[in-house]
């Protein structure tokens, strides 16, 4: 496979390719004309006609979004187009997840009727909504449902539903993001206005939605959605336009509050420094907050809302800093009752003091620390408990959540995800009851071979090659995320300093092994890990960064593993 490759690349760049099935140049192209056409993702066309027949008639269109970063882009890049289009009257709703949950749901679907729509169209939710979408039928509101969630074994009764992990739908990329579908859909409008000539008589110019991919791009990477060729094309698309400085204005904003230079924009930015500053708006308060800043073609406007939610996000970090600290401390005196091996397989967390908009950040945390799927719970405003799960490769959570609920109906009031992140609703009582068994569950269904915490790399470097030249190469080489990891390299070196900044980060003076070269390196959040405390030859997991100080830029390791060397 490697042979297939173009022989200029730098080698190393050659085998990491060839490590993430990269076969030839014809996948190195990421030129809008190879996405996979809309017409193969079902329903779009039929989504279209009816969307078109409302514009045309100037009917009410409301968006019902989600409460996290997908939502928030999606939400804002379906009123951008149907504006660019030509409709008159859109608007949108996204549930505030402490008053009503997430989803279409009925009572949603009331506070909706005050918008006194034609069309609900759902975006990045909606396919595990029976009941919402049944009372918008009721309410005599059609609802078209664009989602990439998996389904469930009975679909809502929606005029349309547009989802590529739909039962038999041809689709070849079933890891579109929320935004992702609904951009697919706006282009099949599109398609569908031109034909019939509505651009033209009504004299409006045809929107070029490729504008829209910074939401696109920033929507895919929040969502860690998987980086297959279609949504690599999307997220390049959308980062060539942010380093030209084409973002709406919101995105331009919250880049620069968190100190990122729109011209050396990487998929990591957005994942690390946009998305979180976005989803706090949801976690603390309401999204709309973020919808609005996305929204905005106003650049001071823009500029105020970023400060917003940036102080949000500093404020979630420090509720996350307290949450983690209540958890692990439980955990440690499980730990020393039990060995670690003797844990449950599969951990359930619940505090009454929890906050329920970070419970999804927490059980991320705990997960990576013990290396097993966890469920955080914080009790909600209904009085029911609110789950958020997070799981390890090779077992999928929702399929599992599943399984809870088929052999304990009415145990789970309702749940929906992924393979990797799932969330869920219990009545309060039945705790104790649920943890049993998805304790149980997880033993049943996971394979010893998933717990063990493996560390997989893309092998040693020689000293020639630990230079700026190839971590400058390799930035701009993906891009890169879930499912097309940016390169992760493995060595020997010897600590020759160390200290901590910025309160938890370490910073690190390296002697690579093999030579006296002398590098830079940082960890991030490694002080609570001790890491600050390191000597000695140590064997390195790490990425190769370009770090930028005052114009000037210099190689940097950043370590993602650190252990004594045998």
């Amino acid at each position: 496979m490697i042979e297939q490759l173009p022989q200029n690349l730098h080698p190393v760049l050659r085998r990491v390719y060839a490590a993430r099935n990269v076969c030839g140049p014809a996948d190195l192209e990421h030129g809008l004309n190879e996405l996979h056409p809309p017409h193969l993702l079902s329903n779009v066309d039929t989504a279209a006609e009816l969307l078109a027949g409302i514009l045309m008639a100037q009917g009410r269109i409301l968006i019902v979004g989600d409460f996290d970063a997908d939502g928030a882009t999606s939400t804002a890049l379906a009123i951008r187009a149907l504006r660019a289009m030509g409709a008159k009257a859109v608007d949108y709703l996204v549930p505030n997840r402490f008053d009503f949950g997430y989803g279409l749901s009925p009572e949603i679907v009331q506070v909706a009727q005050a918008h006194r729509p034609d069309v609900i169209i759902t975006v990045d939710n909606g396919i595990s909504s029976l009941a919402g979408v049944a009372a918008a039928n009721a309410a005599g509101i059609q609802v078209v449902v664009t989602d990439h969630h998996l389904p469930g074994p009975q679909l809502p009764d929606a005029a349309v539903i547009v989802n590529p992990n739909l039962p038999g739908d041809p689709f070849p990329s079933k890891s579109l993001a929320g935004v992702g579908v609904i951009f697919y859909v706006m282009l099949a409008l599109r398609t569908y206005l031109r034909a019939a000539g509505w651009f033209t008589s009504r004299g409006i110019a045809e929107p070029n939605l490729a504008q829209l991919l910074d939401l696109v791009a920033l929507g895919t990477v929040a969502d860690m959605a998987v980086l297959d060729r279609n949504n690599r094309i999307l997220l390049e698309q959308g980062l060539r336009r942010m380093r030209a400085g084409q973002a709406c204005p919101g995105i331009l904003a919250l880049l620069a509050v968190a100190g990122r230079t729109c011209h050396r924009l990487v998929a990591a930015d957005l994942g690390f420094a946009v998305g979180p500053r976005l989803n706090a708006a949801g976690r603390l308060e309401d999204m709309s907050r973020g919808v609005e800043c996305l929204l905005t073609d106003c650049p001071q406007s823009a500029s105020t809302i970023a400060r917003e939610l940036d102080a949000l996000n500093r404020q979630r970090r420090a509720i996350e800093r307290e949450m983690q600290e209540q958890a692990l401390a439980s955990l440690e005196v499980l730990q020393n009752e039990f060995a670690t091996a003797s844990l449950p397989r599969g951990l359930c967390l619940l505090d009454a003091g929890w906050h329920q908009g970070v419970i999804g950040i927490l059980a991320s945390r705990i997960k990576q620390r013990l290396h097993r799927p966890v469920i955080a719970f914080a009790p909600a405003a209904d009085g029911n408990l609110r789950g958020s799960a997070r799981s390890v490769p090779g077992l999928h959570i929702r399929d599992l959540l599943e399984r809870v609920s088929s052999r304990n109906p009415g145990l789970i009031v309702k749940f929906g995800g992924h393979a990797m992140a799932a969330g869920l609703t219990l009545h309060e009582g039945d705790y104790e009851r649920f943890r049993l068994a998805f304790e149980a569950t997880v033993t049943e269904m996971a394979s010893e071979e998933i717990f063990e915490r493996i560390v997989l790399t893309d092998g040693e470097l020689e000293p020639d090659q630990l230079d700026l030249s190839l971590a400058q190469t390799l930035r701009v080489a993906g891009p890169w995320g879930q499912g097309f990891p940016e390169p992760v390299f493995d060595g020997v070196f010897a600590v020759v300093d160390r200290r901590i900044v910025g309160e938890e980060h370490v910073r690190f003076r390296l002697q690579a092994f093999q030579n006296e070269t002398m590098l830079n390196a940082i960890a991030f959040s490694a002080a609570r890990h001790g890491w600050d405390k390191v000597q000695g030859v140590v064997r390195l997991a790490f990425r190769l960064d370009v770090n930028e100080f005052r114009g000037r830029q210099s190689l940097q390791l950043v370590i993602e593993h650190l252990e004594p060397a045998s």
